[in-house]
């Protein structure tokens, strides 16, 4: 697949050390302001939504949460480090087709996440919340609003035009492979059924990899996070390494990466 995206014109480095002069706040890579008062804490994760209900919670009675845990089952089962190889050497190609944002965009009506215990709605509408959500938080942050709206855009790959993989192969949580799977993922009880769970290359500490080995360097579940990055990192986005890295990672945060503690 490959995304057509008119460059956008980006803030310099001076005019983004004047913003964070007045404002005195926390400028991450990329120009993305995050309010002095969480500076030193991270990022927050309300416990609510703006309706009042609670979400992400898995295990919650709901009408969804048995298929969702069986999503998870068959991802943990069945997300192996061979075949994540076997996947970025597939559509690493990017030979599926060309097309518009908005086109891309408009093929999400036909997509739904499985693994999502609180929406069961086209994912495009997902994608239009998202950028309004930003866009509302981060008025002047061209860059970020494009990156919410697309963030979830490698969903595609559940379509056959693009290969129809399965849920497990596309959405949910994402994980390190090439090591021990870390008990705080979600159903980690499954992943005693994944072929790499006894293999004595991956089942250590770091397995594969070294302390400090860096993010980039650790193998994650395939899904569309990845597939949307090498979209987006191989058409030449003018996006910056700070849109990269959250269209990459943004469904890792729940297993903790210990190889590069």
């Amino acid at each position: 697949m490959t995304i057509l995206i008119e460059k956008p014109e980006l803030v310099s480095q001076s005019d983004c050390q004047i913003h964070v002069d007045e404002s005195k706040e926390l400028v991450l890579d990329g120009g993305f302001p995050v309010p002095k008062s969480l500076s030193g804490e991270g990022f927050l994760a309300p416990e609510v939504n703006s309706f009042g209900n609670s979400f992400r919670d898995y295990n919650a009675e709901s009408e969804r949460q048995k298929s969702v845990e069986e999503f998870y089952k068959q991802q943990h089962v069945n997300q192996t480090y061979d075949f994540v190889q076997k996947m970025k050497e597939e559509y690493s190609k990017l030979n599926r087709m060309e097309m518009s944002i908005w086109e891309c965009c408009e093929l999400l009506n036909e997509v739904v996440d499985d693994s999502d215990p609180d929406l069961d709605e086209p994912q495009i509408q997902h994608l239009l919340q998202s950028a309004e959500a930003i866009r509302k938080d981060y008025p002047n942050e061209d860059w970020l609003h494009l990156t919410a709206l697309i963030h979830d855009l490698g969903k595609v790959l559940l379509l056959p035009k693009f290969g129809g993989l399965p849920q497990w192969a596309v959405v949910g949580d994402t994980f390190p492979l090439g090591c021990a799977f870390d008990e705080a993922n979600i159903h980690h009880r499954y992943f005693k059924e994944n072929p790499d769970y006894n293999n004595p290359s991956y089942n250590t500490k770091n397995g594969i990899y070294w302390d400090g080995c860096g993010l980039d360097n650790v193998t994650i579940s395939w899904g569309h996070d990845d597939y949307m990055y090498l979209v987006a990192k191989e058409n030449g986005t003018t996006l910056p390494s700070a849109g990269l890295f959250i269209i990459r990672y943004h469904s890792l945060y729940r297993g903790s990466v210990r190889a590069v503690s």
